[in-house]
């Protein structure tokens, strides 16, 4: 695609090639060989100094509109990104994200301040130069690591690395008796602001590990650590060691405290549930015991049953009522019957009397045989 082959510089001292400014030069074909962005994730971002983009085409100035409509269409949209990346975290990862998304076709390079200029103007690591540049490598985001950064954006720099736009939040950054290092870069339109992540920064880190410092060392003295390499004094490292201990007779005790509770609730939950047991074997019991002996129970019908029988064996059995009568003779009556209740017998009046009955009771007796 045609593009500007011009090196004459704006009143900012933007390259008219990044300005305003339509082009003036007359327009040739060149193509772009800058590089793309990666594609996989199986190596570590390279180094600026080791791709050396040889793009001989002039980059034509773009604005946000068109970068995020996709053009131009030959070449990514060239996004860079700076700052010192010590203690390496979510906050700084976010921040590369938004750099890398900001456009459909972008290419994020990264600058890393050195030691020198860190401790010049923002003050001293934790992670040297060296530390910082891999860990931005082996971030996802990240196309291109620039080692020794500037601390303010010169056009000479954005001209060699044919930048587009520079991502960074919108607050202004006061340092290097500036006002805003990046006031210049919001001037000619090549500023994109991103988002600050709350609650997490490097000075939130150094903070909490200050605040916490002698709990640190007394995990770093745990862990093998000598009391020189923590730069602590011997009367330190002693109360420091003492003070393990008694955290280890702590974590003894709290674990002896939380095995006792463990049991007795073990101990309480199976007495609960022998006594859940034991609550349902009485009522069964008692259940088949009132089955068998109660009012109705079947070991009283058992009962009744044999013993019936045993009455039965026992008893003998009646002549039935219904059976004929032994035929008599005719000349015989009937036998009289006898009534055993005593009779009132007046006594005789004489002699002749007595002698009279008695030969009466004799006659009956004859008939009978």
């Amino acid at each position: 695609m045609p593009v500007v082959t011009t090196d004459a510089e704006s009143e900012t001292g933007i390259p008219k090639s990044l300005s305003n400014e339509p082009p003036s030069e007359t327009m040739e074909e060149i193509e772009h060989t800058c590089p793309q962005p990666r594609l996989t994730l199986t190596a570590p971002a390279p180094f600026a100094d080791e791709t050396n983009c040889q793009c001989q085409a002039p980059h034509e100035k773009l604005t946000i509109a068109q970068a995020r409509l996709g053009t131009p269409v030959d070449r990514p949209v060239r996004v860079y990104a700076d700052g010192i990346f010590d203690l390496f975290h979510s906050g700084h990862a976010r921040a590369l994200m938004q750099a890398k998304t900001l456009f459909p076709n972008s290419y994020l390079l990264v600058g890393v301040c050195s030691d020198d200029l860190t401790h010049k103007f923002k003050g001293f690591t934790v992670m040297n130069e060296a530390e910082r540049y891999e860990a931005l490598r082996h971030c996802r985001y990240v196309d291109e690591v620039i080692r020794n950064a500037p601390w303010t954006l010169t056009p000479e720099f954005l001209e060699k690395h044919k930048i587009d736009f520079v991502a960074h939040d919108d607050i202004p950054y006061s340092s290097a008796g500036s006002d805003d290092v990046y006031k210049h870069i919001k001037e000619a339109g090549m500023f994109v602001p991103t988002q600050r992540t709350e609650g997490i920064s490097t000075s939130d880190i150094i903070t909490r590990i200050v605040r916490d410092y002698d709990v640190y060392a007394r995990r770093n003295l745990q862990r093998g650590y000598t009391a020189k390499e923590l730069n602590v004094s011997f009367i330190n490292e002693k109360r420091y060691r003492f003070q393990n201990q008694v955290d280890k007779m702590k974590e003894k005790v709290k674990n002896v405290e939380e095995r006792s509770k463990e049991f007795v609730n073990r101990v309480e939950e199976k007495s609960h549930d022998l006594i859940q047991k034991w609550e349902e074997k009485s009522r069964e019991f008692i259940g088949n015991f009132l089955e068998l002996f109660g009012p109705d129970g079947a070991w009283k019908q058992m009962f009744q049953e044999r013993s019936s029988r045993m009455l039965q064996a026992l008893s003998p059995k009646q002549s039935p009522v219904s059976s004929p009568t032994r035929s008599r003779s005719p000349s015989r009556s009937p036998s009289p019957t006898f009534s055993w209740l005593p009779l009132k017998t007046s006594p005789p009046s004489s002699p002749k009397a007595a002698s009279a009955s008695i030969s009466s009771m004799s006659e009956g007796d004859e008939d009978e045989k």
